[in-house]
């Protein structure tokens, strides 16, 4: 089979590779997976750079924990009649060699999810982490019913889902950032009721001034390291920052923390709890069968692209998901 593949960590051009691999057998409890689009996110970019760790984890890894494709084998254990499903893939590649870049990955089958009637393979490669990620933050703890959700970058690939499930279930007001007037717009037609545009505004100023001085009740922050003195001053009193990404370490002022009550919640999609996922799942699966959800892909690329691709993650460049054509 054709794969993308690296055997050393370092910059894209340099490591990845794309050639002939052995074609994989489903084992017990697996499905084969025939892919078709694999989704390039973030932590696959950071994990081949060897941000993570500079030692490789296996000898030879197949990156992208994202994708979709038609179920084309299966193992003992597993029901004949997945054959030929459409599924959506989450997690191929986390803590495994094989991830989703190559024309067909084994794994076990509760990974694989089917993908609506109607829903696009290419929007199927960003709902393993992107709109998983989403929904959770949405959901957690309660939920956003009745609360003033401020989503920061409210048109990237995780922000996007967000505004969208935070304005679909039940968010009295949804509030993003921006760096754009093109990103702008696109937060606003994801459900975005007011959006900030934080390189020529005062991002906590215009926030308390759309509260009326109350600030928000939930953020949903993808880079706690860059925004965290902002976040502190647009919670309320009692609010919560719920964080899924950083760009690095925190230092944390503890009397504000304190003084104010709040509450900072953590967590990697990566790792969540069954019963999260399955809620995320769930949930996931009905606004897709419903149509209820846009899908911003910035960019799709083929396979032996893989390196270009990478560097549009890498560099930020990409407004959305980049998708890569497998089969």
């Amino acid at each position: 089979m054709k794969a993308a593949f690296y055997e050393r960590v370092g910059p894209a051009r340099e490591v990845l590779q794309v050639a002939d691999l052995p074609q994989p057998q489903p084992g017990p409890g697996e499905v084969r997976v025939r892919v078709q689009w694999s989704g390039v996110n973030p932590s696959d970019v950071k994990s081949r750079m060897g941000l993570r760790s500079k030692e490789m984890p296996f000898p030879r890894v197949i990156p992208h924990s994202d994708g979709s494709g038609v179920i084309d084998a299966v193992g003992p254990g597993v029901p004949s009649t997945r054959m030929g499903e459409r599924v959506w893939i989450w997690n191929a590649a986390w803590g495994r060699a094989h991830g989703t870049a190559c024309q067909w990955v084994c794994l076990p089958q509760a990974q694989a999810v089917v993908l609506p009637e109607g829903v696009s393979g290419e929007a199927g490669a960003c709902l393993g982490i992107p709109a998983l990620t989403a929904p959770h933050a949405v959901l957690m703890d309660g939920g956003v019913a009745g609360k003033t959700v401020f989503v920061a970058g409210g048109a990237g690939a995780v922000g996007h889902y967000a505004v969208q499930f935070a304005s679909l279930l039940g968010a009295a007001r949804v509030l993003t950032s921006a760096s754009t007037p093109a990103k702008a717009a696109l937060a606003r037609e994801a459900g975005a009721d007011a959006v900030v545009s934080y390189k020529s505004e005062p991002l906590a100023a215009r926030v308390a001034e759309l509260t009326g001085g109350r600030g928000v009740d939930r953020i949903i922050e993808l880079d706690m390291a860059a925004n965290a003195g902002a976040d502190l001053e647009m919670l309320r009193t009692g609010g919560e920052c719920v964080v899924y990404g950083s760009s690095g370490q925190l230092q944390l002022p503890f009397y504000p923390l304190i003084a104010k009550n709040l509450q900072l919640k953590f967590f990697i999609v990566y790792n969540l709890a069954a019963a999260d996922r399955e809620r995320a799942i769930a949930t996931l699966t009905r606004m897709l069968a419903r149509g209820a959800l846009q899908h911003n892909i910035a960019a799709r690329l083929t396979l032996d692209q893989i390196a270009q691709a990478h560097e549009m993650v890498e560099s930020g460049q990409a407004a959305g998901n980049v998708v890569l054509a497998v089969d």
